[in-house]
Protein backbone atom coordinates (compact mmCIF):
# COMPACT_ATOMS: atom_id res chain seq x y z
CA UNK A 1 0.00 0.00 0.00
CA UNK A 2 1.27 3.80 -0.81
CA UNK A 3 1.86 6.44 1.78
CA UNK A 4 -0.53 8.85 2.57
CA UNK A 5 -0.32 12.35 4.31
CA UNK A 6 -2.53 14.82 5.40
CA UNK A 7 -2.59 17.86 2.90
CA UNK A 8 -3.50 20.24 5.62
CA UNK A 9 -0.29 19.74 7.89
CA UNK A 10 1.60 16.83 6.16
CA UNK A 11 1.23 14.29 9.33
CA UNK A 12 1.83 11.11 8.17
CA UNK A 13 -1.58 8.65 7.73
CA UNK A 14 -2.46 5.31 8.24
CA UNK A 15 -4.75 4.02 5.57
CA UNK A 16 -7.47 3.17 8.31
CA UNK A 17 -6.95 6.69 9.83
CA UNK A 18 -10.45 9.11 10.41
CA UNK A 19 -8.93 12.16 12.27
CA UNK A 20 -5.69 13.47 11.60
CA UNK A 21 -3.64 13.27 14.90
CA UNK A 22 -1.94 16.53 14.47
CA UNK A 23 -4.22 18.76 12.85
CA UNK A 24 -7.31 17.21 13.94
CA UNK A 25 -9.14 17.28 10.79
CA UNK A 26 -11.06 14.65 9.39
CA UNK A 27 -10.07 12.35 6.92
CA UNK A 28 -11.45 10.20 4.03
CA UNK A 29 -10.39 7.84 1.48
CA UNK A 30 -10.77 8.81 -2.24
CA UNK A 31 -11.03 5.18 -4.36
CA UNK A 32 -11.02 6.93 -7.49
CA UNK A 33 -7.78 9.56 -6.53
CA UNK A 34 -6.19 6.06 -4.59
CA UNK A 35 -5.64 9.34 -1.89
CA UNK A 36 -6.63 9.85 1.75
CA UNK A 37 -7.60 13.47 2.22
CA UNK A 38 -8.29 15.80 4.73
CA UNK A 39 -11.66 17.45 4.55
CA UNK A 40 -13.79 21.28 5.13
CA UNK A 41 -16.99 20.63 5.98
CA UNK A 42 -19.69 21.85 3.07
CA UNK A 43 -23.35 21.91 3.40
CA UNK A 44 -25.87 19.11 4.23
CA UNK A 45 -23.75 16.42 5.01
CA UNK A 46 -21.12 17.37 1.69
CA UNK A 47 -17.44 17.68 2.29
CA UNK A 48 -14.70 19.29 0.12
CA UNK A 49 -11.78 17.27 0.05
CA UNK A 50 -8.14 18.99 0.07
CA UNK A 51 -7.08 16.15 -2.50
CA UNK A 52 -9.89 16.86 -5.54
CA UNK A 53 -10.71 20.11 -4.41
CA UNK A 54 -13.21 20.71 -7.53
CA UNK A 55 -15.14 17.86 -6.58
CA UNK A 56 -17.74 17.56 -3.54
CA UNK A 57 -18.10 14.33 -1.85
CA UNK A 58 -20.43 12.70 1.26
CA UNK A 59 -18.96 9.71 3.16
CA UNK A 60 -20.38 5.92 2.70
CA UNK A 61 -23.41 5.13 5.13
CA UNK A 62 -21.29 2.55 7.42
CA UNK A 63 -19.56 5.86 8.55
CA UNK A 64 -22.29 6.22 10.81
CA UNK A 65 -21.13 3.06 13.03
CA UNK A 66 -17.35 3.73 12.61
CA UNK A 67 -17.17 0.89 10.03
CA UNK A 68 -15.90 2.98 6.97
CA UNK A 69 -13.85 5.94 6.21
CA UNK A 70 -14.62 6.21 1.85
CA UNK A 71 -16.27 9.17 0.35
CA UNK A 72 -18.41 9.02 -2.20
CA UNK A 73 -19.05 11.95 -5.09
CA UNK A 74 -21.44 13.80 -4.68
CA UNK A 75 -23.19 13.32 -7.87
CA UNK A 76 -23.54 9.31 -7.02
CA UNK A 77 -26.71 8.54 -5.53
CA UNK A 78 -25.89 5.23 -4.27
CA UNK A 79 -25.37 5.44 -0.39
CA UNK A 80 -22.68 3.02 0.39
CA UNK A 81 -19.10 3.27 -1.23
CA UNK A 82 -17.35 0.94 -3.80
CA UNK A 83 -16.08 -1.30 -1.16
CA UNK A 84 -19.51 -1.33 0.91
CA UNK A 85 -22.04 -2.26 -1.87
CA UNK A 86 -20.63 -5.57 -2.23
CA UNK A 87 -21.81 -6.12 1.76
CA UNK A 88 -25.27 -8.42 1.13
CA UNK A 89 -25.34 -9.00 5.31
CA UNK A 90 -24.12 -7.55 8.17
CA UNK A 91 -24.25 -8.62 11.97
CA UNK A 92 -27.19 -7.68 14.52
CA UNK A 93 -24.78 -4.63 15.17
CA UNK A 94 -26.77 -3.69 18.60
CA UNK A 95 -24.03 -5.61 20.49
CA UNK A 96 -20.77 -4.42 21.31
CA UNK A 97 -18.60 -7.12 20.20
CA UNK A 98 -20.66 -7.77 17.00
CA UNK A 99 -20.16 -3.83 15.98
CA UNK A 100 -15.90 -4.36 17.03
CA UNK A 101 -15.49 -7.14 15.17
CA UNK A 102 -17.47 -5.89 12.29
CA UNK A 103 -15.35 -3.02 12.04
CA UNK A 104 -11.92 -5.33 11.91
CA UNK A 105 -13.49 -7.16 9.23
CA UNK A 106 -14.32 -3.78 7.52
CA UNK A 107 -11.22 -2.43 7.89
CA UNK A 108 -9.70 -5.41 6.10
CA UNK A 109 -12.31 -5.71 3.24
CA UNK A 110 -11.11 -2.34 2.83
CA UNK A 111 -7.62 -3.26 2.44
CA UNK A 112 -8.84 -6.19 0.08
CA UNK A 113 -10.47 -3.70 -2.50
CA UNK A 114 -7.20 -0.80 -2.17
CA UNK A 115 -5.70 -3.78 -4.16
CA UNK A 116 -8.28 -5.08 -6.49
CA UNK A 117 -8.92 -1.50 -7.45
CA UNK A 118 -5.54 -0.86 -7.94
CA UNK A 119 -5.21 -3.78 -10.27
CA UNK A 120 -7.84 -3.10 -12.33
CA UNK A 121 -9.86 -6.37 -11.73
CA UNK A 122 -13.96 -6.34 -12.51
CA UNK A 123 -16.27 -5.43 -9.62
CA UNK A 124 -19.38 -6.25 -9.97
CA UNK A 125 -21.92 -6.06 -6.96
CA UNK A 126 -25.30 -8.79 -6.66
CA UNK A 127 -27.32 -6.15 -7.69
CA UNK A 128 -25.98 -5.80 -11.27
CA UNK A 129 -25.68 -9.75 -11.48
CA UNK A 130 -26.65 -12.51 -9.96
CA UNK A 131 -23.27 -14.02 -9.10
CA UNK A 132 -21.70 -10.84 -8.77
CA UNK A 133 -19.40 -10.51 -5.47
CA UNK A 134 -21.28 -10.22 -2.30
CA UNK A 135 -20.42 -10.47 1.32
CA UNK A 136 -22.55 -11.96 4.33
CA UNK A 137 -20.52 -10.78 7.87
CA UNK A 138 -22.51 -13.36 9.90
CA UNK A 139 -22.37 -13.78 13.78
CA UNK A 140 -22.22 -17.56 15.14
CA UNK A 141 -25.67 -18.38 16.50
CA UNK A 142 -24.10 -20.94 18.71
CA UNK A 143 -22.31 -18.19 21.02
CA UNK A 144 -25.86 -17.47 21.79
CA UNK A 145 -27.93 -21.00 21.52
CA UNK A 146 -25.68 -24.11 21.62
CA UNK A 147 -28.73 -25.91 19.06
CA UNK A 148 -27.63 -23.45 16.42
CA UNK A 149 -25.42 -24.12 13.92
CA UNK A 150 -22.08 -23.38 13.52
CA UNK A 151 -21.27 -20.23 10.62
CA UNK A 152 -18.59 -21.52 8.05
CA UNK A 153 -16.74 -18.83 6.33
CA UNK A 154 -16.18 -19.87 2.40
CA UNK A 155 -17.36 -18.58 -1.18
CA UNK A 156 -20.54 -20.01 -3.32
CA UNK A 157 -21.07 -18.36 -6.89
CA UNK A 158 -20.10 -15.28 -5.96
CA UNK A 159 -21.30 -15.20 -2.47
CA UNK A 160 -18.35 -14.79 0.27
CA UNK A 161 -19.29 -15.70 3.84
CA UNK A 162 -17.49 -14.54 6.85
CA UNK A 163 -18.17 -15.87 10.26
CA UNK A 164 -17.12 -12.37 12.99
CA UNK A 165 -15.64 -14.71 15.05
CA UNK A 166 -12.39 -14.69 13.14
CA UNK A 167 -12.40 -10.99 14.07
CA UNK A 168 -11.43 -12.22 17.59
CA UNK A 169 -7.81 -12.90 18.27
CA UNK A 170 -7.71 -15.11 20.73
CA UNK A 171 -10.58 -17.05 18.59
CA UNK A 172 -8.37 -16.69 15.06
CA UNK A 173 -5.47 -18.27 17.14
CA UNK A 174 -6.93 -21.19 18.56
CA UNK A 175 -8.42 -21.79 14.66
CA UNK A 176 -4.93 -21.45 13.90
CA UNK A 177 -3.37 -24.06 15.94
CA UNK A 178 -6.09 -26.76 15.16
CA UNK A 179 -5.65 -26.18 11.96
CA UNK A 180 -1.86 -26.38 12.17
CA UNK A 181 -1.65 -22.98 9.87
CA UNK A 182 1.42 -20.83 10.03
CA UNK A 183 -0.62 -17.76 9.40
CA UNK A 184 -4.19 -17.05 9.99
CA UNK A 185 -5.37 -13.20 9.73
CA UNK A 186 -8.49 -11.39 8.45
CA UNK A 187 -6.93 -9.78 5.71
CA UNK A 188 -5.56 -13.28 4.42
CA UNK A 189 -9.01 -14.90 4.46
CA UNK A 190 -10.45 -12.40 2.57
CA UNK A 191 -7.90 -12.34 0.08
CA UNK A 192 -8.21 -16.25 -0.05
CA UNK A 193 -12.42 -16.28 -0.48
CA UNK A 194 -11.75 -13.65 -3.57
CA UNK A 195 -9.59 -16.30 -5.08
CA UNK A 196 -12.21 -18.54 -5.46
CA UNK A 197 -14.81 -15.61 -6.73
CA UNK A 198 -11.86 -14.57 -9.40
CA UNK A 199 -11.36 -18.30 -10.46
CA UNK A 200 -15.16 -17.95 -11.66
CA UNK A 201 -14.50 -14.26 -13.16
CA UNK A 202 -11.16 -15.40 -14.94
CA UNK A 203 -10.11 -18.87 -15.41
CA UNK A 204 -14.20 -21.39 -15.27
CA UNK A 205 -15.40 -19.82 -18.89
CA UNK A 206 -11.88 -18.64 -20.56
CA UNK A 207 -9.51 -20.61 -22.76
CA UNK A 208 -6.95 -20.45 -20.18
CA UNK A 209 -8.94 -23.29 -18.42
CA UNK A 210 -6.26 -25.96 -19.64
CA UNK A 211 -3.41 -24.21 -18.59
CA UNK A 212 -4.84 -23.83 -15.44
CA UNK A 213 -5.37 -27.60 -15.21
CA UNK A 214 -1.70 -28.43 -16.68
CA UNK A 215 -0.68 -26.16 -13.77
CA UNK A 216 -2.92 -26.71 -10.71
CA UNK A 217 -4.58 -29.88 -11.58
CA UNK A 218 -7.95 -30.95 -12.65
CA UNK A 219 -10.39 -29.26 -10.43
CA UNK A 220 -13.57 -31.61 -12.09
CA UNK A 221 -12.07 -34.11 -9.10
CA UNK A 222 -14.90 -34.38 -6.52
CA UNK A 223 -14.15 -31.30 -3.93
CA UNK A 224 -16.23 -32.62 -0.90
CA UNK A 225 -14.32 -36.06 -0.79
CA UNK A 226 -11.03 -34.02 -1.92
CA UNK A 227 -11.53 -31.89 1.10
CA UNK A 228 -12.69 -34.96 3.43
CA UNK A 229 -9.54 -37.07 2.64
CA UNK A 230 -7.48 -33.84 3.46
CA UNK A 231 -8.68 -33.32 6.39
CA UNK A 232 -8.91 -37.38 7.66
CA UNK A 233 -4.95 -37.77 5.96
CA UNK A 234 -3.58 -34.54 5.54
CA UNK A 235 -1.26 -33.61 2.59
CA UNK A 236 1.02 -35.80 0.80
CA UNK A 237 4.90 -35.92 2.39
CA UNK A 238 5.92 -33.58 -0.12
CA UNK A 239 3.30 -30.73 -0.42
CA UNK A 240 6.38 -28.13 0.02
CA UNK A 241 7.75 -28.54 -3.98
CA UNK A 242 4.50 -28.06 -5.23
CA UNK A 243 1.99 -25.74 -3.18
CA UNK A 244 2.58 -22.84 -1.02
CA UNK A 245 0.46 -24.66 2.01
CA UNK A 246 -0.37 -27.37 2.82
CA UNK A 247 -3.84 -26.30 2.31
CA UNK A 248 -3.45 -25.53 -1.23
CA UNK A 249 -2.85 -29.20 -1.65
CA UNK A 250 -6.33 -30.67 -0.61
CA UNK A 251 -7.42 -29.38 -4.48
CA UNK A 252 -7.23 -27.19 -7.20
CA UNK A 253 -9.55 -24.50 -6.57
CA UNK A 254 -7.97 -24.30 -2.69
CA UNK A 255 -4.64 -24.29 -4.52
CA UNK A 256 -5.91 -21.38 -6.41
CA UNK A 257 -7.07 -19.35 -3.87
CA UNK A 258 -4.21 -19.93 -1.65
CA UNK A 259 -1.95 -18.78 -3.88
CA UNK A 260 -4.36 -15.84 -5.26
CA UNK A 261 -4.21 -14.61 -1.89
CA UNK A 262 -0.41 -15.13 -1.53
CA UNK A 263 0.12 -13.17 -5.05
CA UNK A 264 -2.23 -10.10 -3.29
CA UNK A 265 0.00 -10.48 -0.22
CA UNK A 266 3.21 -9.77 -2.58
CA UNK A 267 1.63 -7.12 -4.36
CA UNK A 268 0.29 -4.99 -1.44
CA UNK A 269 3.54 -5.52 1.08
CA UNK A 270 5.98 -4.60 -2.50
CA UNK A 271 3.86 -1.33 -3.01
CA UNK A 272 4.51 -0.24 0.78
CA UNK A 273 8.10 -1.21 0.65
CA UNK A 274 8.45 0.78 -2.67
CA UNK A 275 6.49 3.40 -0.73
CA UNK A 276 9.62 3.53 1.66
CA UNK A 277 12.28 3.80 -0.55
CA UNK A 278 12.95 -0.09 0.73
CA UNK A 279 16.54 -1.43 -0.38
CA UNK A 280 17.92 -4.65 0.79
CA UNK A 281 21.65 -5.17 0.59
CA UNK A 282 22.73 -7.77 3.43
CA UNK A 283 26.29 -7.82 4.89
CA UNK A 284 27.25 -10.86 4.40
CA UNK A 285 29.28 -13.29 1.80
CA UNK A 286 26.15 -13.78 -0.08
CA UNK A 287 24.59 -10.51 -0.19
CA UNK A 288 24.68 -9.63 -3.19
CA UNK A 289 22.54 -11.81 -4.41
CA UNK A 290 19.96 -11.16 -1.99
CA UNK A 291 20.23 -7.77 -2.68
CA UNK A 292 17.06 -5.61 -4.25
CA UNK A 293 15.56 -2.39 -4.67
CA UNK A 294 11.92 -2.15 -4.67
CA UNK A 295 11.50 1.07 -7.18
CA UNK A 296 8.69 -0.04 -9.61
CA UNK A 297 4.28 -0.41 -9.22
CA UNK A 298 3.98 -4.41 -8.48
CA UNK A 299 0.38 -3.18 -9.21
CA UNK A 300 1.52 -2.19 -12.91
CA UNK A 301 4.82 -4.73 -13.12
CA UNK A 302 4.09 -7.04 -16.06
CA UNK A 303 7.38 -8.97 -15.29
CA UNK A 304 7.09 -11.61 -12.90
CA UNK A 305 10.40 -12.21 -12.23
CA UNK A 306 10.66 -8.23 -11.04
CA UNK A 307 8.50 -8.72 -8.14
CA UNK A 308 9.38 -12.46 -7.34
CA UNK A 309 13.50 -11.44 -6.86
CA UNK A 310 12.41 -9.04 -4.99
CA UNK A 311 9.72 -10.31 -2.68
CA UNK A 312 12.53 -13.14 -1.58
CA UNK A 313 15.25 -10.90 -0.48
CA UNK A 314 12.42 -8.69 1.71
CA UNK A 315 10.82 -11.81 3.15
CA UNK A 316 14.31 -12.36 4.60
CA UNK A 317 15.06 -9.29 5.66
CA UNK A 318 11.74 -8.76 7.18
CA UNK A 319 11.70 -12.34 8.63
CA UNK A 320 15.18 -11.40 10.46
CA UNK A 321 13.63 -8.32 11.72
CA UNK A 322 10.44 -10.12 13.48
CA UNK A 323 13.02 -12.44 14.88
CA UNK A 324 14.65 -9.90 16.75
CA UNK A 325 11.52 -8.65 18.09
CA UNK A 326 10.83 -12.29 19.69
CA UNK A 327 8.12 -12.47 16.86
CA UNK A 328 7.30 -14.72 14.40
CA UNK A 329 8.37 -14.80 11.06
CA UNK A 330 6.08 -12.23 8.74
CA UNK A 331 5.79 -14.61 5.96
CA UNK A 332 6.50 -17.75 7.30
CA UNK A 333 6.32 -19.55 3.68
CA UNK A 334 8.18 -20.87 0.97
CA UNK A 335 7.81 -19.92 -2.89
CA UNK A 336 9.43 -23.12 -4.71
CA UNK A 337 9.54 -23.32 -8.75
CA UNK A 338 6.22 -24.88 -8.65
CA UNK A 339 4.53 -21.84 -6.82
CA UNK A 340 5.91 -19.60 -8.54
CA UNK A 341 4.41 -21.47 -12.11
CA UNK A 342 1.34 -20.54 -10.36
CA UNK A 343 2.11 -17.37 -9.54
CA UNK A 344 3.36 -16.73 -13.05
CA UNK A 345 -0.73 -17.67 -13.99
CA UNK A 346 -2.38 -15.55 -12.10
CA UNK A 347 -0.52 -12.87 -12.58
CA UNK A 348 -1.04 -13.22 -16.10
CA UNK A 349 -4.63 -13.63 -15.93
CA UNK A 350 -4.89 -10.28 -13.57
CA UNK A 351 -2.86 -8.21 -16.35
CA UNK A 352 -4.93 -9.85 -19.24
CA UNK A 353 -7.44 -8.82 -18.02
CA UNK A 354 -6.75 -5.25 -16.86
CA UNK A 355 -5.51 -4.76 -19.69
CA UNK A 356 -1.52 -4.10 -19.00
CA UNK A 357 -0.69 -7.50 -20.84
CA UNK A 358 -1.09 -8.29 -24.71
CA UNK A 359 -0.72 -11.95 -23.98
CA UNK A 360 0.00 -14.24 -21.30
CA UNK A 361 3.59 -14.55 -20.59
CA UNK A 362 5.24 -18.18 -20.52
CA UNK A 363 5.67 -19.88 -16.60
CA UNK A 364 8.84 -21.25 -17.81
CA UNK A 365 10.70 -18.73 -18.95
CA UNK A 366 9.48 -16.58 -15.76
CA UNK A 367 10.96 -19.76 -13.96
CA UNK A 368 14.02 -19.72 -15.66
CA UNK A 369 14.92 -16.17 -14.87
CA UNK A 370 13.76 -16.13 -11.16
CA UNK A 371 16.02 -19.70 -10.54
CA UNK A 372 18.96 -18.39 -12.43
CA UNK A 373 18.95 -15.63 -10.43
CA UNK A 374 18.35 -16.65 -7.03
CA UNK A 375 17.73 -18.99 -5.09
CA UNK A 376 13.66 -19.74 -4.54
CA UNK A 377 13.94 -21.17 -1.05
CA UNK A 378 15.33 -18.54 0.66
CA UNK A 379 13.52 -17.47 3.99
CA UNK A 380 12.08 -21.11 4.68
CA UNK A 381 9.92 -21.52 7.70
CA UNK A 382 11.73 -24.39 8.49
CA UNK A 383 15.35 -22.74 8.74
CA UNK A 384 15.66 -21.42 12.56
Amino acid sequence: MKLFECQACGQPLYFENGRCESCGRRLGYLPEAEDISALEQGEEGHWRALAVPETRFRFCRNAEHDACNWLIPSGDDHPYCRACRHNRTVPDLSGEQNLRRWRSLEAAKRRLFYTLLKLGLPLVTRAEDPQGLSFDFLADPAENSPEGPSILTGHDNGLITINIAEADDAERERRRHSMGEPYRTLLGHLRHEIGHYYWNVLVRDDPSLERFRLIFGDERQDYGEALRAHYANGPKNDWQEEYVSSYAASHPWEDFAETWAHYLHIVDTLETANAFGMKVRPRIRRGPELATEIDFDPHREIDLNRLVTAWLPLTFAVNSLNRSMGQPDLYPFVLPPAVIAKLSFIHDRIHACSGHLDGEMDSHHVLKAVIGGLNSRIGSPQSS
